[in-house]
């Protein structure tokens, strides 16, 4: 139960780096299986592994302010993950990740 604690403090505290993840859109939306897997390869970037699964509810539209609440799980716990566009820059969508405090369940 530990290790949980201190690796979801992890994702928590290291949630704060995560701006500025570039997608390509070829549409106006980013496809929400893109999204889930750039919050899975930034927190693996952050905290040295993925987590166990990000899941994102539908596509995230390529429009600044534009926002999307996925759910992060990881050892039994999950949390919502908050992605919030940024600016929209021809075909790239940049966005801002900040993991919730407190877990779901």
């Amino acid at each position: 139960m530990r290790f949980t604690r201190c690796l979801t403090a992890a994702f928590v505290v290291s949630a704060a780096a995560l701006t500025a993840c570039s997608v390509s859109v070829g549409t106006r939306t980013v496809d929400k299986n893109e999204v889930a897997s750039q919050i899975s390869s930034k927190l693996e970037e952050q905290v040295g592994r993925k987590p166990d699964s990000v899941e994102c509810p539908q596509n995230l539209d390529a429009r600044k302010d534009a926002t999307l609440v996925c759910t992060l799980t990881d050892q039994g716990s999950s949390y919502d993950v908050t992605v919030t566009v940024t600016s929209v820059e021809g075909d790239k969508a940049n966005f801002d990740i900040n993991v919730a405090n407190t877990p779901k369940n």
